[in-house]
């Protein structure tokens, strides 16, 4: 069976069991989904979360393009800690990431800057994970980080991570290195907190968070990485990371794994994707950089 220009290798073995879904439904799946995501995949190195016997077995991620990669498939070279250079992979069309599928890729994860500029992120996430799988825990502290970014002039948009949390994402010019991107988030993450201390903390060590929802920006980082919108997570029942419209965090059946393969595309036939504006809702940080720093 081929898949565009991919031959897909052992088509019918199951990565998803219970229900099913095999090599060929992922391949399928992400042959489809590609017009949507391509918005966040190309141009960004991606690092690959692969299964290559399913998800019942332990995976692994891989930065480093392998050596029988195929010369179409784009790479990057990027130059990490000492003489290490690492190659990493490039999803710029859908034969790419049908051929990285063919590989046991299950999940796509996306660094936050693109090879326009390698050393300027171009958006910053907030990530919330709710403590004992508790959703309804993290709703109010979305609501209230779209509030801090948007006194800020900034465009917040959410999706399900496909897990048990939410990724509040805001897109910027690709104007300052990752280290002055930290410490924006950083701040934004400590004056939501501080506005409600007895609810939320900065705190990374989980013994000191006393019950407390912890508002994470450590993605914000050089290297670090986020799942990319319309990935399959390697959970049984193939959820999707799902780009949102904030209305829908207020609707009583919301499940931050309530889209899956089955039923993504039926979602999206009947409303436009809240994401489609994204890159159009870049801006600069610069004068809440201003702002927070007359605040501390």
């Amino acid at each position: 069976m081929k898949i565009g220009k991919v031959e897909i290798t052992k088509q019918d073995k199951l990565l998803f069991e219970n229900p099913d879904y095999s090599k060929k439904d992922i391949a399928e799946y992400y042959s489809k989904i590609w017009k949507n995501m391509k918005l966040h995949m190309i141009g960004y190195p991606v690092t690959l979360q692969r299964f290559p016997n399913g998800i019942k077995e332990k995976g692994f991620y891989q930065k480093n393009a392998s050596d029988y990669f195929p010369k179409w498939l784009d790479r990057v070279e990027i130059q990490g800690r000492g003489d290490t250079l690492t190659s990493y992979p490039l999803c710029n069309d859908v034969d790419s990431l049908v051929y990285l599928v063919n590989q046991g890729t299950i999940t796509f994860h996306t660094w936050l800057s693109s090879t326009h500029d390698l050393e300027k992120p171009d958006k910053i996430i907030f990530d919330l994970d709710p403590p004992k799988d508790d959703l309804s825990m993290i709703l109010e502290a979305a609501f209230d980080i779209k509030e801090e970014l948007e006194n800020l002039h900034l465009k917040p948009f959410v999706m399900t991570t496909g897990s048990t949390g939410l990724h509040i994402i805001t897109p910027i010019k690709p104007e300052y290195n990752f280290e002055q991107i930290k410490e924006f988030a950083k701040k934004v993450a400590y004056h939501v907190t501080k506005n409600n201390e007895d609810k939320y903390t900065t705190e990374q060590r989980k013994d000191r968070r006393d019950g407390k929802i912890f508002i994470d920006i450590l993605r914000n980082a050089k290297g670090q990485t986020g799942v990319c919108p319309y990935s399959l997570r390697p959970i049984s029942g193939a959820p999707v990371a799902t780009p949102l419209d904030w209305s829908e965090l207020a609707k009583k059946d919301f499940d931050s794994q309530k889209y899956n393969i089955k039923n993504i595309f039926r979602r999206l036939g009947q409303i436009d994707d809240p994401w489609k504006d994204f890159k159009k809702s870049s801006v600069s940080i610069a004068d809440g950089i201003k702002y927070l720093k007359n605040l501390s």
